[in-house]
């Protein structure tokens, strides 16, 4: 019945819209904005291209094969052997996927398919846009300029040499230093997600770009611990809990790497890394938006004079902001924001399982030690670079 009426309204606003552009529209628009009426046939096209029927039975099976992994996942992630090792559910989702991806699915392809596609691209945004219940303003306010300013500088110098060292020394391919600069910088693997639809990155390359997360940011969450008791054994005028917090939020790559670590630490330390590491997060929609705009030059560049290329510019981006702005507005109930937080995990560790299911190994090992090689001197320069810019922040602000 529902399907019948989505139908029913399809076509009728086809009709509609079609009838306007084709009797109306010119008639009524002044010659010098003819070429609006153009763009808008432009987008009428697209309109017919939607089919007067949608069906949801195709997509079923993979969406329940994806499902499943992800309940288990989700109860994985909660087991306290797994949890001590900060190995949050998308990095087990896109670990497990790959396992299953390479083994038992190729038997279940032909069905499942369109419903991991569909996953992988929809859930995807929806789940980019839901993360901004995870954020506030107000986290701004909470850690200070000095706070800003360490996470700009970090981020900044670290995309930089991402795409220095990727591209000149290295010679890979722009979206894989792309990707494994995001991932560095930002958030790991929910940036390398995020990241990866303006780049129009495959499967096999946001799966290279995740796995460095997961190796040096794991690598990282034990070896910060370890730092803290050794400056504070040897240099402990350096850093205060509240001090090294800011760093470990400033650097490390995942949220749940960041929280494990500052755990490890104490109390105090965990509070701050957590906030500097949010005010990390936050800077994901500037910079998907400053990436889309350089891809649209670049690519008007390569086509020519004269011509035009799209901008990329990731509409989800900018719904996350504005879904991180009402958040701060504080209107919903404690509850409902509880509750969209839990779907947000849901949504982005179902698009993580459906990444990895989509993966080989063969791609894997067809992408070489090189990014490897590119995260592992990026980490370096986080764990290096980052201490040195939060010292040196610290000292114009003391």
């Amino acid at each position: 019945m529902h399907s019948e009426l989505l139908s029913l309204i399809l076509i009728g606003y086809k009709y509609i819209i079609n009838f306007y552009f084709k009797h109306v529209a010119h008639r009524l628009c002044p010659k010098r904005d003819r070429h609006k009426v153009h763009a808008m046939s432009i987008f009428l096209a697209r309109l017919r291209a939607i089919p007067a029927t949608f069906t949801f039975r195709p997509l079923l099976p993979g969406i329940l094969a994806i499902g499943l992994l992800t309940l288990a996942v989700l109860w994985l992630a909660n087991v306290p052997t797994v949890m001590r090792w900060g190995l949050g559910s998308l990095t087990l989702a896109i670990l497990l996927g790959m396992v299953l991806g390479n083994t038992i699915y190729p038997w279940v392809q032909d069905a499942s398919d369109p419903g991991v596609q569909w996953a992988k691209h929809h859930l995807l945004r929806l789940g980019i846009v839901l993360y901004g219940f995870k954020l506030s303003f107000v986290q701004i306010t909470a850690i200070g300029p000095r706070g800003l300013i360490i996470d700009v500088l970090t981020l900044t110098s670290t995309v930089l040499l991402a795409c220095w060292l990727g591209r000149r020394w290295f010679k890979l391919d722009e979206q894989t230093v792309w990707l494994i600069g995001a991932g560095s910088s930002i958030c790991g693997a929910a940036a390398v997600l995020a990241t990866a639809p303006v780049l129009k990155a495959s499967a096999d390359k946001v799966a290279v770009a995740v796995s460095t997360v997961v190796i040096f940011g794991t690598t990282a969450m034990f070896l910060y611990p370890w730092i803290y008791a050794h400056l504070q054994y040897s240099h402990a005028a350096l850093f205060t809990a509240q001090t090294f917090g800011v760093y470990l939020g400033s650097t490390l790559h995942e949220v749940a790497q960041v929280v494990a670590a500052g755990h490890a630490i104490n109390n105090e330390a965990e509070s701050m890394a957590v906030i500097a590491k949010m005010l990390r997060v936050m800077m994901l929609a500037p910079f998907l938006f400053l990436l889309g705009l350089w891809l649209k030059r670049q690519r008007a560049t390569d086509a020519g004079v004269g011509e035009t290329a799209p901008m990329m510019f990731p509409w989800f981006a900018l719904v996350f902001i504005v879904v991180a702005g009402f958040n701060s507005l504080a209107l919903l109930p404690t509850d409902w924001v509880d509750m969209l937080v839990k779907l947000d995990g849901v949504l982005l560790t179902m698009a993580m399982a459906a990444l990895g299911i989509a993966t080989r190994v063969q791609m894997l090992r067809q992408a070489g030690f090189k990014p490897v090689l590119l995260a592992l001197l990026l980490f370096i320069w986080l764990m290096i670079g980052g201490g040195a810019i939060n010292l040196g922040v610290m000292h114009l602000f003391s």
